[in-house]
């Protein structure tokens, strides 16, 4: 496996991935918190941090009073609103759209209560997901979502995996033992697309970018068949290029 080296905006994501740790940090606090704590907390320096607070209360997202910083309307309405099943709903709409716009089946993908939970998948007969031979809450050290979700765990939460789910080959590809798959996560870039080339399913290649959603990790993955692997890198740009519209729509919904 290797990581795709951006050739579109490399700063979106990183943007919308800022102003969630931003809201993170707001949400750990019931009654507010100012700039400074909240820069501190969310790892980012004092003036990104004023920039992405007054861009979230410009619209809606947080709100400002006496000096500290709590949620606003609109985020308050995006966590409240509609039912799990509804949520749902309009998530696999989302990835129903972005599968026509991009010609690529697409996944959704969380971490929940120590396991990898696939979450919703957009494909059709023109277009077909991988099929699931093997567990993909089990196989995760072989396939490209499951990559991105254990590298954002941290040390323990990932042991503790890997100890009930154990590295082993899937196909020639695969990577074959555990130290082989932990030296390979502290390799990967933060911000990079992981990719994984017939490690899971011989003939598809996959490539996997990470989603904050709230203190859920989460990821979006791709798929194409091996013999067009020339469209892998550049349907993952165009879906990072959907990643800004998480923030107002999708990434609320996965974290419920």
């Amino acid at each position: 496996m290797t990581t795709a080296s951006s050739t579109a905006s490399p700063t979106l994501i990183g943007s919308v991935q800022r102003a969630l740790r931003l809201l993170e940090a707001v949400g750990a606090h019931r009654d507010g918190a100012p700039a400074k704590q909240l820069a501190r907390e969310a790892g980012l320096p004092l003036p990104t941090a004023y920039h992405l607070l007054r861009t979230l209360t410009h619209e809606g997202y947080l709100r400002r009073d006496n000096g500290v910083f709590r949620f606003g309307a609109a985020a308050e309405r995006l966590t409240a609103e509609g039912t799990p099943q509804n949520r749902r709903s309009r998530m696999s709409e989302s990835l129903s759209r972005w599968r026509e716009a991009i010609g690529v089946p697409v996944y959704c993908a969380v971490y929940r209560e120590g396991e990898i939970e696939l979450v919703a998948v957009a494909d059709d007969p023109a277009m077909p997901a991988v099929r699931e031979w093997a567990s993909f809450r089990e196989t995760g050290h072989a396939h490209a979502i499951g990559q991105c979700l254990l590298s954002r765990l941290d040390e323990k939460a990932r042991e503790d995996h890997l100890n009930r789910h154990p590295v082993r080959p899937l196909t020639p590809y695969s990577v074959r033992d555990r130290a082989t798959f932990l030296e390979r996560l502290r390799t990967l870039e933060r911000m990079e697309p992981v990719v994984e080339r017939q490690e899971y399913a011989l003939g598809t290649v996959c490539a996997a970018i990470p989603i904050t959603a709230g203190s859920t990790a989460a990821a979006m993955a791709i798929s194409v068949p091996l013999e067009e692997e020339h469209r892998l890198l550049p349907a993952v740009e165009q879906l990072r290029g959907e990643v800004a519209n998480l923030l107002r729509s999708f990434v609320f919904s996965i974290s419920i």
